[in-house]
């Protein structure tokens, strides 16, 4: 299947206190789950961007993905998600973890999709729960993002609960 005119954001700055180690570079079958990660999105897309921390910039140099580096260090994955959208050039960007090394592409394909009339498309569970960081965001959650993350509300959900979702 050929890319498709989105770009993938790969989150990768959070301080991986439980772990004690950068989780990206936490290698499974001779493979880091940041490899994995790539991996399986570039098969959606050729557009990838990892967000990390100024700290592990060095460590996640990627041959086919830009490195960037939070513009609101410390303020969580929503401050990951608006430094990728922020640099994009698409209309729409795929948001995942880093430690998602078995991505459903063909979920996310459908997802973009579907992402045309929307600020975000996002899996929602049976049991209600939403996977926020398998989601697909538009540029036009930018202005908002900033608003959020400039008074320090960093949730994801509640943010959501503002924006057209699908």
């Amino acid at each position: 299947m050929t890319p498709m005119e989105v770009t993938a954001i790969i989150l990768a700055g959070g301080k991986s206190l439980r772990l004690g180690r950068s989780k990206a570079l936490e290698v499974i079958g001779g493979k880091s789950l940041i490899e994995r990660v790539v991996e399986r999105l570039e098969a959606v897309t050729d557009k990838l961007l990892i967000v990390t921390s100024q700290e592990q910039a060095d460590l996640l140099a990627s041959p086919v993905a830009e490195v960037l580096t939070d513009v609101y260090p410390g303020k969580g994955p929503l401050g990951g998600i608006y430094t990728g959208l922020l640099s994009s050039r698409s209309a729409q960007s795929i948001a995942v973890a880093c430690d998602m090394p078995f991505l459903n592409t063909d979920l996310l394909r459908h997802m973009v999709e579907l992402a045309q009339d929307f600020d975000a498309v996002v899996p929602r569970m049976a049991d209600g729960k939403i996977e926020t960081l398998h989601a697909v965001y538009s540029k036009s959650c930018l202005a908002d993002m900033k608003e959020r993350l400039e008074s320090n509300q960093l949730g994801i959900t509640p943010f959501l609960n503002e924006l057209r979702v699908r």
